[in-house]
């Protein structure tokens, strides 16, 4: 969210439901009893009031796209009815003034005018239970009350991906809280103002695509009329009533389980340095033909087979020990620390997709090697051969570097060629000992030239004849 310094009043909140241009604030009385008449659960004329709120929720809603730009639609200019600033003692303004703008000059509400705000009042109660507080502080407000500069706010808001309000009191105490918290790491010494907009910013993104993913596919599936007659809009707000408190539990669980375990590979690195540059194997699973299907698929259907593809590579690279990097729809990204965990991920990839006739072929290229981690993402020239390996690879089939390749082979998981396994299987039955067991076989293609990386020597990984 970014601001304007000035106090100008200029830009708007855009609220959840509502137009951009105008600011909204508390539900009267009467929208909520007109929201009752209509099926809803009775609250509290207040946002945010009622069983099952809190008032710690995160603040401000995140712009759509997630990432840190303003909305160039908040900019200055547009109908600013509603925009209602504050006297100027920051933390003691009260939210006395409503935001439908039925107000007097005195600031006295007049209760025969009719409101001019047009926002969804639903949506307006559903911002309140969300959020846990009301609409209270413009930013300039909010950024003084936490003893921030504006300058500093207005960093955390761009990297959290809000969108420009310009002065518009459209701010929680949750957002006060929030800026005083990072802020306070600041201060303490426990991050450094670029590792707290770090923070910020990935919080803002990640966050981002999980609300946005659950309004699009949960809360749809989920608020589907369960009586004829009645709207998706009339079950909503007594659904996330419900929802929200649960669904925040268990976002936190994950978190920490997620935080853990990174925590733990991290302490385990042989030195300072493996801890941000580590040997890692990174895998790129690409659909065969996308583009083509793209033509031919309905919308929907495009979507489903995404997901699906999406949601079989997650649950397959999590089950075998491998961590998710992300998904792009056709591809997805995957790393491991061991080299025999990426290629297990693979086949069974490979495998997997080949069984569902609804599916198109899968190509997989891994690379091995040192890998540079940042906010979550992997780069580097390992990261960059195991996408060009990919592009290169044969339908169902799995392609790896050299480097990969000799770790295999290091670990014991594939021989170094099938002769090599012959010796060595002749030579255990030789002494009366079991013959070496190995999970991969390894075949070297014909060295090529690859955009940017020079000449590679590609091996094909495949399981092992007894191992399939």
């Amino acid at each position: 969210m970014t601001v304007d310094d000035t106090g100008s009043g200029t830009g708007a909140h855009p609220a959840p439901g509502g137009e951009p241009g105008r600011t909204a604030g508390p539900v009267t009385d009467a929208t909520a009893a007109r929201a009752a008449a209509h099926g809803e659960a009775r609250q509290d004329a207040r946002p945010g009031a009622g069983p099952g709120t809190r008032q710690d929720h995160p603040g401000h809603r995140a712009d759509a796209g997630g990432g840190p730009q303003g909305d160039d639609r908040f900019a200055a200019g547009g109908d600013h009815r509603g925009d209602h600033r504050g006297d100027g003692r920051g933390g003691d303004a009260r939210p006395e003034v409503r935001a439908d703008a039925r107000h007097e000059a005195n600031g006295r509400v007049d209760p025969q005018a009719e409101p001019e705000s047009d926002e969804d009042p639903l949506a307006l109660r559903l911002e309140g239970l969300i959020l846990g507080a009301e609409r209270r502080y413009t930013p300039f407000q909010a950024a003084r009350s936490a003893g921030v500069s504006m300058e500093l706010a207005s960093r955390f808001w761009r990297a959290m991906g809000f969108a420009d309000i310009g002065q518009a009191k459209a701010l929680t105490e949750a957002d006060v809280l929030a800026l005083r918290r990072l802020a306070g790491l600041v201060e303490a010494g426990l991050l450094s103002e670029a590792m707290a907009v770090q923070v910020a910013r990935s919080t803002g993104q990640t966050t981002a695509r999980l609300a946005e993913w659950q309004i699009d596919s949960f809360l749809e599936g989920l608020t589907e009329p369960p009586e004829p007659g009645m709207t998706r809009t009339e079950v909503t707000y007594p659904l996330i009533e419900l929802l929200l408190p649960e669904l925040e539990e268990f976002l936190v669980y994950v978190w920490r389980r997620q935080l853990a375990a990174a925590t733990g590979r991290v302490v385990q690195a042989a030195d300072d340095e493996e801890m941000v540059d580590r040997r890692l194997a990174v895998g790129f699973a690409d659909l065969v033909g996308f583009t083509r299907l793209t033509r031919r698929m309905e919308e929907e259907e495009l979507g489903e087979l995404v997901e699906a593809f999406e949601t079989t590579a997650a649950d397959l690279v999590a089950a075998h020990g491998g961590r998710l990097i992300k998904t792009l729809g056709d591809e997805v990204l995957y790393s491991a620390d061991d080299a025999g965990v990426a290629a297990e991920i693979a086949l069974r990839l490979i495998e997997t997709m080949a069984n569902d006739e609804t599916m198109p072929e899968l190509r997989v290229g891994i690379a091995f090697g040192t890998v540079t981690t940042r906010m979550g993402d992997v780069f580097g020239t390992t990261v960059n051969l195991a996408s060009r390996l990919t592009s290169i690879a044969p339908r169902d089939a799995v392609l790896v570097d050299g480097a990969f390749a000799e770790e295999l082979t290091r670990t014991g998981a594939s021989p170094a060629s099938e002769a090599e396994a012959a010796e060595a299987a002749a030579a255990a039955e030789k002494e009366g000992e079991e013959p070496p067991s190995y999970r991969f076989a390894l075949q070297p293609m014909w060295q090529r030239p690859v955009r940017g990386l020079g000449v590679i020597e590609p091996w094909l990984l495949a399981r092992r004849a007894d191992e399939s």
